[in-house]
C-alpha cells in the first residue's frame, strides 16, 4: 500500500506540473458541460430576443461610374482622352476622392434637407448611457435655439450627420471605376430615396465644381488677353527695328508660321559648337571605356559587350571585347565540367587533367586579349582627345568672330524669340477662351448612374441565420472559456488521473456514487430492527451493485497489500465530514465478515458518532465508557452482532461524548484495548473522525496498521486532501491509502478510469438472472 501513496512533495509538485492536453481539455469540457450549455443557451436566447424585438432595417445599394477625366492644364478639354493622366495611380486617387465626397457632410446635409429626413425615425435622438455619462464630465456648448433651422442648431446638426454617416456605406469596387453606395433604414422607400438622392447630389456637385472652374478660368483669361495682345504688338515692333540695325536677312514664312533669319557668322558658330559637343562626347565615352578596360576586371570587361558605352569604339576594340566574352563563356563551361567530374569521380580522374590544361590555356588567352584591348582603347582615347583639341580651336576662332559682330544681332534674336513666345501664348489663351465660352453652356459631368437604388423586398437586418449562428459559436466559445475559468477556480477533485498525479500513484480504491434509489429495504429476517430505506447496507441490499463490487475490489486490495499478511487494524477517516467514510466502514466490515472472519467495527468518532444510528443500537455505553474506566470490559459496552446474515460482525458504538476525546484515543488504555482486540478478532475497523476539524484520527492512525483516507469526488478540496495526508504522515505508524468515493458513473471521469459506464454484472438478483 505504501507504493500507492506519494509523499507530500510529490503531491504538491504534481499539482503544479499538470499540462492541459486535448484529451484533458475534452474531459474538462465534459465535466463543465453545464457551463457550456448554459452560456450557449443564454446567448442563443438573447439572439432570438434580439431577432424578435430589433427594428427591421432595409438595405439598398446603388452603383455609380466615375469616367476618366481629361488631363488638360485648365480642365477645359472634354474630348475624353485621358492621356498620361489616366494611369492606375491617378485612377485610384480619383476613386478615393469621389468616395470621400459621397461621405462628406455637404452632400449629407443636402440629402437630409431634400428628403426631409429630420422627421424620420432613424434620426430621432435615442438615449445613450455612455454619451450621457461622458456628458456629465465633458463641457457642453450652448443649447440649440428653439425652432431654429438645421444650420443654426449645431447639436441637432451633429446628431443628424452622425446618424446619416452611421447608416451610409461607400465602397469603391476593386479593379473598376464603380462606387457602391449602400444605405440602411427602417423604411425601404427612404433607403432607396437616399441612395438615389446621394447619386444625384454627387453628379450636381461634380458639374458645379467644373462649371465654376470653367467660369473662373474664362474671367481670368479675358483680363489677361488684353495685356498679352499689347505686349505682343510692342515686341513685334521692336523686332523689326532691331532687324534693320543688325542687318539680318529674313527669308519669309516657312509655311509653319515661323520667319527664319540667316547670318553666316552665327551659322558657322552653331556648326562649330555642334562639332565641339560631339568631340567632347566621343572623348568622354572612350575615356570611360579605357578606364573600365584598364581595371583588368574580366567580369566587368565581359559585361561591356553590347553596352552603349562601346557604341563609338573602334571595330578592333569591339571584336576584342566579343572575343573576351566568348573566352569567358568557355572558361565557365570548363570550370563547370571540372566541378561535375570532381564531384562524380574525384580529383584524380584523367579527364580532369585534360580539362584543367584547356582551362589554363583559355585563361592565358583571356589575359593576352585583355592587354591588347586595353592598348587599343588607350589609342582610341588619345585620338579622340586630339580631335577635341582641334575642334576647340575652331570653336574659339568662330566665337571671336561672332563676338566681333554688333551686339544688336544677338539682341534681335532674343527679342524675336520673346515676340514669338508672346504671340503663341496669346493665340493659345484665345482658343481656350473660345472653348470656355462653349463649355459654360454645357452640363458636363464624368459621373453616371449604373444601378439606381431600388426598394428591397425584405429586410437585411437582423440577419437571423447569421445572428443565431454567431450566438451559437459565441456561446460555445464563451462557454468553453467559462468552463476553463470555472475549472481553474474550482479546487475540488474532478479527475481520477489528476488525483493520481497529486498522490503520486494510483488510489487504493475508487467507489461509484449511489443514490437513494439504489438503496432497498433490508428484509426484517436479516436485521434486528435496523433503519429503513435510508440505511447504508449496500453490501446486503444490493450485493451485485457497482458500489458493492467496488468495495469488494477495495477489500481485495487490502488483503493483498502486505504480501499475504493483510492489515488487521484499519482506520477509515476523511478530510471533512460528508465524504462517505461511515458508509464505507459499514459495507467493508460486512464484506470482510462474509468471508467468515471475525470483524469488529468500532465507532471511533467520539464527537459526532453515527454507527449506533445506522445499526439502531444504544449508545448509552460504548468505546468512551471503556477508555474512561466506567466499565471493565468492552463486551459490557454494548458490543453486539446486529446483523443475522453476518453474525461474525460485531459493532462497538462510541458511547457518551467525553470532554476530551483526543486524550482518550491517545491513552495507553486505547493501546491495551487494541492489543486485546487483535487476539480476539481477525479485523478491527475504526470509523474515525475527520482529520482537519479535529486531531482524533491523527493520533489513532499511529496505532493501526493501515489508514484509509476517503476523498469524495467533486466535493473534497485538493488542498484539504493534501493537508490531511500530511497530518497522517506525521505519525508514521501506518500506511495510508487514498479512496475516491462517490464517482458518478455517468461522468467522463468514471469512463476514463474504468473504460465503461455500466455492466450487465451490476444490478439486483432478478436483473442478473435475466441477463444470464
Amino acid at each position: 500500500m505504501k507504493a500507492l501513496t506519494g509523499s507530500q512533495a510529490n503531491f504538491a509538485q504534481n499539482s503544479l506540473d499538470g499540462e492541459l492536453t486535448i484529451k484533458g481539455l475534452w474531459a474538462l469540457l465534459r465535466r463543465r458541460r453545464s457551463v457550456v450549455y448554459g452560456t450557449t443557451l443564454v446567448l442563443f436566447g438573447a439572439a432570438i430576443l434580439y431577432c424578435l424585438l430589433s427594428t427591421r432595417r432595409y438595405e439598398v445599394t446603388g452603383e455609380v461610374q466615375v469616367q476618366k477625366t481629361p488631363a488638360d492644364s485648365l480642365g477645359l478639354d472634354v474630348s475624353g482622352n485621358g492621356g498620361a493622366g489616366g494611369d492606375a495611380l491617378d485612377a485610384n486617387i480619383t476613386m478615393e476622392t469621389e468616395a470621400n465626397i459621397l461621405q462628406s457632410d455637404t452632400l449629407a446635409l443636402k440629402v437630409i434637407k431634400e428628403l426631409h429626413l429630420e422627421s424620420s425615425p432613424d434620426f430621432k435622438p435615442m438615449f445613450n448611457p455612455i454619451g450621457w455619462a461622458l456628458g456629465l464630465v465633458s463641457p457642453k456648448g450652448p443649447a440649440d435655439p428653439p425652432n431654429a433651422p438645421l444650420e443654426d442648431s449645431p447639436h441637432k446638426l451633429s446628431h443628424m450627420l452622425k446618424a446619416f454617416s452611421h447608416n451610409l456605406t461607400v465602397k469603391p469596387v476593386s479593379g473598376s471605376r464603380l462606387i457602391q453606395i449602400t444605405y440602411l433604414s427602417s423604411n425601404p422607400h427612404t433607403a432607396a430615396a437616399v441612395v438615389n438622392a446621394l447619386s444625384a447630389a454627387l453628379i450636381d456637385y461634380t458639374f458645379q465644381t467644373r462649371f465654376n472652374a470653367t467660369n473662373q478660368a474664362s474671367g481670368w483669361l479675358s483680363n489677361q488677353l488684353a495685356d498679352l495682345r499689347k505686349q505682343s504688338e510692342d515686341l513685334q515692333a521692336r523686332v523689326v527695328e532691331l532687324q534693320k540695325k543688325a542687318g539680318i536677312v529674313t527669308l519669309g514664312d516657312d509655311g509653319t508660321g515661323r520667319t527664319p533669319a540667316y547670318s553666316s557668322v552665327l551659322d558657322r558658330l552653331e556648326q562649330a559648337t555642334t562639332a565641339l559637343t560631339q568631340a567632347q562626347s566621343s572623348r568622354i565615352e572612350k575615356g570611360a571605356l579605357y578606364q573600365a578596360i584598364k581595371s583588368g576586371n574580366g567580369e566587368l570587361i565581359s559585361g561591356l559587350v553590347g553596352n552603349s558605352i562601346t557604341a563609338g569604339a573602334s571595330p578592333g576594340v569591339n571584336s576584342s571585347l566579343n572575343l573576351i566574352q566568348n573566352l569567358r563563356l568557355q572558361e565557365a563551361t570548363l570550370q563547370g565540367q571540372i566541378g561535375e567530374l570532381s564531384a562524380k569521380f574525384g580529383s584524380a580522374y584523367p579527364k580532369i587533367e585534360e580539362l584543367q590544361g584547356n582551362l589554363h590555356s583559355i585563361q592565358k588567352a583571356i589575359q593576352a586579349e585583355t592587354h591588347r584591348v586595353a592598348e587599343r582603347a588607350q589609342n582610341d582615347y588619345l585620338v579622340a582627345q586630339g580631335v577635341e583639341n582641334s575642334t576647340q580651336k575652331v570653336f574659339d576662332e568662330e566665337k571671336k568672330q561672332a563676338d566681333a559682330m554688333n551686339d544688336k544681332s544677338i539682341e534681335y534674336a532674343i527679342a524675336r524669340q520673346e515676340a514669338d513666345q508672346s504671340r503663341t501664348l496669346y493665340e493659345t489663351l484665345l482658343n481656350h477662351l473660345k472653348e470656355a465660352g462653349v463649355l459654360e453652356g454645357l452640363r458636363s459631368t464624368n459621373i453616371t448612374v449604373v444601378d439606381p437604388g431600388r426598394v428591397p423586398a425584405k429586410p437585411a437586418k437582423p440577419n437571423v441565420p447569421l445572428v443565431l449562428a454567431g450566438s451559437l459559436l459565441g456561446g460555445l466559445f464563451l462557454g468553453c472559456c467559462g468552463a476553463l475559468l470555472a475549472d481553474v477556480m474550482d479546487n475540488k477533485i474532478q479527475d481520477v488521473s489528476e488525483l493520481e498525479g497529486y498522490i503520486g500513484g494510483l488510489p487504493i480504491g475508487i467507489l461509484p456514487k449511489y443514490t437513494q434509489d439504489d438503496r432497498k429495504q433490508l428484509p426484517s429476517s436479516l436485521s434486528k430492527g435496523l433503519t429503513g430505506p435510508g440505511s447504508n447496507f449496500m453490501a446486503l441490499q444490493e450485493p451485485r451493485s457497482a458500489y458493492t463490487e467496488a468495495v469488494r475490489a477495495l477489500r481485495t486490495s487490502l488483503l493483498l497489500s502486505r504480501g499475504g499478511s493483510p492489515p488487521q487494524s484499519i482506520l477509515l477517516t476523511s478530510s471533512i465530514e460528508g465524504e462517505g467514510k461511515t458508509t464505507l466502514s459499514i459495507n467493508l466490515a460486512i464484506l470482510l465478515a462474509q468471508q467468515g472472519k471475525r470483524v469488529l467495527l468500532v465507532d471511533a468518532d467520539l464527537r459526532r458518532p453515527s454507527l449506533h444510528k445506522s445499526f439502531n443500537v444504544s449508545d448509552t455505553l460504548g468505546l468512551s465508557s471503556v477508555l474512561a474506566g466506567q466499565i471493565d470490559s468492552y463486551l459490557d459496552a454494548g458490543t453486539t452482532a446486529p446483523l443475522k446474515q453476518v453474525p461474525t460482525l460485531h459493532v462497538l458504538p462510541a458511547g457518551p461524548i467525553p470532554p476530551y476525546p483526543t486524550d482518550l484515543l491517545a491513552s495507553t488504555q486505547m493501546q491495551d484495548l487494541l492489543a486485546q482486540w487483535r487476539t480476539e478478532y481477525d479485523f478491527i475497523l475504526f470509523d474515525g473522525a475527520p482529520v482537519l476539524p479535529v486531531t482524533d484520527s491523527v493520533f489513532l492512525s499511529g496505532l493501526v496498521d493501515t489508514t484509509l483516507l476517503i476523498a469524495r469526488y467533486d466535493y473534497t478540496q485538493r488542498q484539504s486532501l493534501n493537508r490531511s495526508q500530511t497530518l497522517l504522515q506525521t505519525q508514521g505508524g501506518s500506511t495510508i491509502g487514498i479512496v475516491l468515493n462517490s464517482l458518478t458513473r455517468r461522468t467522463g471521469a468514471y469512463y476514463d478510469y474504468y473504460g465503461y459506464k455500466n455492466s450487465a454484472y451490476y444490478g439486483t438478483k432478478e436483473t442478473a438472472r435475466e441477463n444470464a
